[in-house]
């Protein structure tokens, strides 16, 4: 498949991450067909997307056949059952798919999985849970930062921090904080409002502003002791809802040697995460009442994580978890919606695990459409969705009047930033005279939702 070409995908299941990935991969310019067994979903998005809906069972060959699987370069089940999924993928790979993505969930088939995909026919998993799981856990790391993403293997970090009154950042062009601060750091994008910006050098942050920056972990850490927004490290974590999220988030906690209780009103549920995690605290309960949640020590806590099934639920038990002062409230959010109500109510690290699955996946589409090329290695969607940052290898065969040449004289495209170059373990944050070169790590900030190769960030 040559890069540029429309990518055919056929999408199974059309709930909350099924109708995401129609949304965004048709938005892409993708030719997309979606299957499901509610007429009702399917009209949805047949409608709001323009794309072709199929009535049926998913993992019947017959109706794998009619939404025209033999052709397709991608089957993605995501219906709300694991075994379907894996039936879905294996009956696409029979009929022809050329790649299939499953959607996963149940932790009980983690280790199967990793010995059994080429058997099954899989291309890639995902599991929503686990991956919203490991983004809590990096926020907090860094419980000044509002969110956290990596790349590079984690030699590089990105995060969103929020410019608040008396800030040694106000009123200072971008292009003097390296020098004044005395570390190496790069703003990368700024929300303003409603406005987002990629920054040049003569932009001066103001209060308010929402700022992302690229720096390495020992800078970042240097930055905020140096901002005075540096809290100590999270010891004790209180986590209201005991779902799959929960589960693997003690498990990642508990081994960073951090004290965990969840809070749960399922009596089952609780004995099911007692037998599964011995070393936690399992209280049975509501946590959206305020006594039970003050019984249980919530003034106590360095970090609060409300992960009920019910996005107004964990709104306002993040809302009131916010007046104690905790060092940090994380806030679970299946519909986006819900954003401009966060903002208001001051509600700024927020988790939406169909949005983190919806990433993975159009990774893994934008590296299928360019498999001769520099592949997209990392890709997060910041600043409420509206900016990409994205991790590109720069292969040997990327076009070749890329290389060599100083930033200053490529004509990039508008709102496209190079925020950072990975050369072996030597982590450069570019001038106008560094250049590019075949072998490195580049990490491209951009509001162009289109990027699929490297020399795709070249104005031609």
């Amino acid at each position: 498949m040559e890069r540029g070409n429309t990518v055919k995908i056929v999408i199974v299941g059309d709930g909350k991450v099924g109708q995401a990935l129609t949304g965004r991969l048709a938005e892409e310019g993708h030719d997309v067909v979606v299957i499901d067994n509610s007429p009702n979903a399917l009209r949805n998005s047949v409608e709001v997307y323009d794309v072709m809906g199929i009535s049926g069972n998913g993992a019947s060959y017959a109706v794998q056949k009619e939404a025209g699987v033999r052709e397709a370069d991608l089957l993605i089940a995501a219906t709300s059952g694991d075994e379907l999924n894996l039936l879905c993928c294996m009956v696409a790979k029979k009929l022809g798919a050329k790649h299939t993505i499953a959607r996963v969930r149940n932790p009980d088939y983690e280790e199967q999985l990793a010995e059994m995909k080429e058997e099954l026919g899989l291309s890639m998993t995902v599991n929503p849970e686990q991956a919203a799981a490991r983004e809590i856990a990096r926020m907090l790391r860094f419980p000044s930062a509002l969110k956290l993403d990596s790349f590079a293997r984690g030699q590089v970090e990105l995060v969103e921090i929020k410019v608040k009154e008396g800030s040694p950042l106000l009123g200072q062009a971008l292009y003097s904080l390296s020098g004044s601060l005395g570390i190496r750091i790069l703003i990368c994008a700024v929300r303003r409002g409603d406005d987002v910006y990629i920054p040049s050098g003569n932009f001066v942050l103001q209060e308010g502003d929402k700022i992302s920056i690229t720096a390495s972990p020992s800078e970042l850490d240097s930055l905020f002791r140096k901002l005075g927004i540096y809290r100590q490290k999270i010891h004790r974590v209180m986590v209201v809802g005991g779902g799959r999220i929960a589960y693997y988030l003690a498990k990642q906690l508990l081994k960073l040697g951090m004290s965990v209780k969840i809070i749960d009103k399922d009596p089952q549920r609780c004995e099911q995460l007692s037998d599964a995690l011995p070393k936690a605290q399992i209280i049975l309960g509501d946590g959206s009442d305020r006594e039970l949640l003050e019984e249980e020590g919530i003034e106590d806590m360095d970090a609060l994580v409300a992960l009920t099934g019910m996005d107004e639920e964990n709104i306002i038990i993040s809302m009131y978890a916010g007046t104690l002062g905790l060092a940090k409230v994380v806030t679970k959010i299946n519909r986006m919606s819900f954003q401009e109500i966060l903002d208001g109510a001051g509600i700024e690290s927020v988790i939406t695990p169909k949005g983190i699955t919806v990433n993975q996946i159009v990774r893994y589409v934008r590296a299928m459409e360019n498999s001769q090329g520099s592949n997209v290695e990392t890709l997060h969607r910041i600043v409420g969705g509206r900016v990409e940052a994205l991790e590109f290898n720069a292969a040997k065969n990327c076009a070749g009047d890329l290389f060599g040449v100083p930033l200053k004289d490529l004509r990039t495209r508008q709102n496209l930033l190079i925020a950072c170059i990975i050369r072996g373990r030597k982590v450069i944050y570019p001038g106008g005279n560094d250049t590019i070169e075949a072998g490195d790590n580049v990490i491209v900030v951009t509001t162009n939702h289109q990027l699929q190769d490297l020399s795709d960030i070249l104005d031609r």
